[in-house]
């Protein structure tokens, strides 16, 4: 693979499986060291010994990225470990209840945005001297689902839309530092969770998986659904120097469901 992130640190805040471990996984083929973060040690462990693999350097971080003192330890053990940071991955997510959003308590809708919108801002903030040390980047990984108008998705589009002018404001805000802020917003990314939830449908409308995966796939140009892998190179290029003039945007991968046509 193409060295693009040779020598550069990643902080990789959601490492899960699907797309949090396709992102640790590109990042560290393309030449970067990682910071690893999530609530699950034994989850990170696992990361780590695949960035490793790659003869790159990982650092693990459990951190609940919703409470202030552990996104304030994460920053410094970040920089006592590297000495500097080029890119911030803000791939973490949390979905609130999937009902019409006049029906739901606000409880699950503070929990999703939690998660979803304050954590991001304050890590962005947390991180952005380091960042404008290095003329850095962050990645917010959004959503298709700004582009929705099911109910049933209303409460995850209310958070993943505030994701979206927080990173126009904060391209703004930060760029005379020399810190660009993108988003990536892939649609369905065929990966396990995904499958399983085909499978599901499939059972629930007595249909098979591959019928499920025709009609998701059927909205978009190549009649396919983006793999993991392909959702990680497209972030993973926006924290290269080859997107050095690219900020401010948001950068579908949904194998062309949604552009104007």
């Amino acid at each position: 693979m193409i060295p693009l992130l040779q020598d550069k640190v990643v902080v990789l805040s959601g490492v899960g499986p699907g797309l949090g471990r396709s992102l640790g996984e590109q990042a560290a083929q393309m030449g970067a060291d990682l910071v690893l973060v999530s609530r699950t040690e034994k989850r990170l462990e696992k990361m780590a010994e695949v960035v490793r693999s790659y003869g790159r350097r990982a650092l693990v971080v459990p951190t609940d990225i919703t409470d202030e003192d552990s996104r304030q330890a994460l920053v410094q053990k970040s920089l006592d470990e590297f000495g500097r940071v080029d890119c911030l991955i803000n791939n973490a997510f949390g979905i609130p209840p999937m009902d019409p959003i006049s029906t739901l308590e606000l409880d699950g809708l503070r929990a999703a945005n939690e998660t979803n919108v304050f954590a991001p801002l304050r890590l962005s903030s947390l991180f952005a001297d380091a960042l404008a040390e290095s003329k850095g980047s962050i990645i917010m990984l959004n959503s298709c689902v700004v582009y929705s108008s099911q109910p049933e998705y209303s409460g995850y589009k209310l958070s993943k839309g505030t994701l979206q002018h927080l990173a126009s404001s904060l391209a703004t805000e930060l760029g005379p530092r020399g810190i660009r802020v993108n988003s990536v917003a892939p649609s369905y990314i065929y990966e396990d969770v995904n499958k399983a939830y085909f499978d599901w449908i499939a059972s629930e409308t007595g249909r098979t998986h591959a019928d499920v995966y025709e009609e998701k796939a059927a909205p978009t140009d190549l009649k396919r659904l983006a793999s993991p892998e392909e959702v990680a190179q497209a972030a993973l290029f926006l924290a290269s120097d080859l997107a050095s003039a690219v900020t401010g945007q948001m950068l579908n991968v949904d194998c062309g469901e949604f552009h104007a046509r």
